[in-house]
């Protein structure tokens, strides 16, 4: 397909962009989990069939474009497969809650400062 970018008169010659479509929910080499991160890290990409399109147009060459679009797809597979780490809540420690409501003392004691002082006249 035609690229925008660099290339001058190139460009409106010469197909230099590649879209790259892979049918991320129809794949036998992808396991469940992995589908399911992908399709969330896929975000827009992600056609409604479950066809992932990554368009590569950032070089003047199509084989670099194609190269580009092939290691965005590998990138993103790459980060699909590993498992994010439980996050585990916690609550916040005795010495930053009186941290906290030591800054809105000092907060508040400033504001108090700036209001109009009343005279007695």
């Amino acid at each position: 397909m035609r690229s925008s970018g660099p290339g001058g008169q190139n460009v409106n010659k010469v197909s230099t962009a590649v879209q790259l479509r892979f049918d991320v929910l129809n794949s036998p080499s992808l396991p469940a989990e992995v589908k399911s991160r992908l399709v969330t890290l896929a975000g827009k990409r992600l056609t409604s069939e479950g066809v992932l399109v990554i368009d590569a147009r950032r070089f003047r060459y199509q084989e670099k474009n194609r190269e580009d679009a092939l290691a965005r797809l590998k990138d993103l597979i790459t980060r699909a497969t590993f498992k994010p780490k439980p996050r585990h809540e916690t609550k916040p420690s005795l010495a930053s809650k009186e941290r906290r409501i030591d800054s809105k003392k000092r907060n508040a004691n400033k504001k108090q400062l700036r209001q109009k002082v009343d005279s007695f006249d």
